[in-house]
């Protein structure tokens, strides 16, 4: 019991040039109207960022900020990442470079 309490409380804080981000939901229903089932529906490319690492340093020791900031929308490779499960929720951490591009 005390484990399980414990897990809840965590957080996770990305290090260097990695960002957190959440997953779109799948879209169940096509235009046309027509319910798909939740496993044959492909992961969506769309994602939010929960949290960014603190940047990356060059070999000069210099900390380049990163471009991304929490609750940006973003664009996300089809493969890629790793995948965290926290609290039932499933999250993925990226390198920034992995990362698309941003919605504006």
């Amino acid at each position: 019991m005390f484990r399980s309490l414990a897990m809840k409380a965590r957080t996770l804080a990305p290090l260097g040039d990695r960002v957190l981000v959440r997953r779109a939901a799948k879209e169940v229903q096509t235009a046309g109207g027509i319910i798909l089932p939740s496993d044959k529906t492909k992961d969506p490319n769309e994602a939010e960022v929960m949290a960014v690492g603190p940047g990356e340093r060059d070999v000069s020791g210099t900390l380049h900020a990163p471009t991304l900031k929490i609750g940006d929308q973003v664009l996300l490779p089809e493969y890629g990442g790793m995948k965290i499960k926290m609290e039932d929720e499933e999250l993925f951490l990226f390198r920034e470079s992995d990362i698309l591009g941003k919605f504006e």
